[in-house]
């Protein structure tokens, strides 16, 4: 599933390319044509992304002129050449010059200004997001019997953060994922919000998560670039039997609450 930054990326490719501009709306599939005919030759006025969750707004008369969008575990949302036409496309954003496809959402709906409000309501603090307040989260964290690797991946509290920045930031502030939420610290709390900004807002400028600190990189250790679907050097995340770029303890891995959970059990304290 991708992770914030992706999505965040996403809304920032979406508002340039189309804001104020008339745009084709169409659903090729089918499955979102009514929907698509009623914004159809409207103007695209923004995007903006939620934790996972993408809005895209139209200049549309009705109050539902949302479109609200989760990629789930399969769905893409990808740019293409206007004539470049293929697969199940649920919804098609297009100008005379590009055209962004939408395949395979968990979900792609229709909706209003009230349902956009009542769907952010549900989320935590988004370390994407400037106008995120992780204090409204941290009494929360601090309070919790949970395991701290359980609550970073809880929407009601990190949107955006998945199963990769999860692993990462603990393994990076070398906090062991069982501890639970009222073990922590507040400055440890601070600790692992800063940390995720930085390498989210990384994420969202490259296009790629890259964990690894200065010293820990292939060319400062003389190792080969670490080949993966999700690209980037990482510390732990699909690393396991692998040996530890600081310890060279073999990385760990469990499912944890029906995701894959990886860690280095020698590092954290």
């Amino acid at each position: 599933m991708p992770e914030g930054h992706v999505i965040h990326k996403l809304a920032h490719d979406l508002t340039s390319t189309f804001a104020g501009k008339t745009v084709e709306v169409t659903s090729p599939q089918g499955r979102f044509a009514h929907e698509a005919s009623i914004l159809n030759n409207t103007t695209l006025i923004s995007a903006e992304a939620f934790g996972k969750q993408l809005f895209i707004e139209f200049d549309c008369p009705i109050a539902e002129k949302y479109i609200s969008i989760h990629l789930g575990l399969i769905g893409t949302f990808r740019f293409e050449p206007p004539e470049d036409i293929w697969g199940q496309i649920r919804l098609r954003i297009t100008d005379n010059h590009t055209a962004a496809n939408l395949r395979g959402p968990q979900w792609c709906r229709l909706i209003s200004a009230d349902d956009l409000r009542h769907a952010v309501d549900k989320l935590g603090a988004d370390p994407l997001r400037d106008d995120a307040d992780p204090t409204t989260i941290k009494h929360k964290i601090l309070s919790s019997q949970r395991s701290i690797a359980s609550l970073l991946m809880d929407q009601k509290y990190f949107p955006g953060v998945g199963n990769i920045y999860r692993a990462e930031t603990l393994f990076r502030l070398n906090i062991a994922p069982t501890t639970p939420g009222n073990a922590l610290s507040p400055d440890t709390f601070d600790h692992i919000w800063a940390d995720l900004q930085q390498l989210m807002r990384y994420g969202v400028e490259h296009g790629r998560i890259d964990t690894v600190r200065p010293e820990h990189t292939p060319e400062a250790m003389g190792r080969k670039p670490r080949k993966d679907d999700h690209g980037g050097e990482v510390y732990v995340y699909r690393r396991h039997g692998q040996p530890c770029h600081i310890c060279t303890s073999p990385i760990s891995m469990t499912t944890y609450e029906s995701r894959t959970l990886f860690w280095c059990p020698s590092c954290p304290n």
